[in-house]
């Protein structure tokens, strides 16, 4: 028996929009307060079930960028908090890409693939983490001096 993916379809739009608007309502509630641990928890396991389902329906853009989004927030998890308003902005930049990226298919149109440069910021750390933004540790350490004889 044939797959309705008319249905799956549905389905994934309806759960999208539903797991969005928690991101939303969870990013507003870390504008207020950055270390509001359920709130991290609820934009971690979001971006988790939207990258799932994007990816069993195999669309691999909106299954790439929730992916980078709920690696992030298992930095953020460990961390305990967003790590200032620059993350907090790239959160937000990240969920209305992913917004755009549903409402695409619910154009019945193929989502394009997510912004690479988007991709890049959420996967690199915070100079906090000593990621690629951050100076390279040989610049941090001071040359030996020079012994004279």
């Amino acid at each position: 028996m044939p797959l309705d993916m008319a249905k799956y379809r549905r389905l994934f739009l309806e759960e999208s929009a539903e797991h969005l608007g928690e991101i939303g309502h969870a990013l507003l509630a870390l504008e207020k307060e950055l270390a509001a641990a359920e709130a991290i928890d609820t934009v971690f396991r979001m971006a988790h079930s939207i990258k799932s389902m994007a990816a069993s329906l195999g669309f691999e853009g909106i299954a790439e960028l929730a992916h980078r989004m709920e690696d992030r927030m298992e930095g953020v998890r460990r961390d305990g908090r967003v790590r200032g308003p620059e993350e907090l902005a790239l959160l937000f930049r990240a969920l209305e890409t992913l917004e755009s990226m549903v409402a695409t298919v619910a154009d019945d149109r193929e989502p394009a693939p997510a912004d690479p440069a988007l991709l890049v910021a959420l996967g690199e750390a915070s100079p906090a983490e000593g990621g690629a933004s951050a100076a390279p540790a040989a610049s941090r350490v001071d040359p030996p001096k020079k012994v004279r004889p």
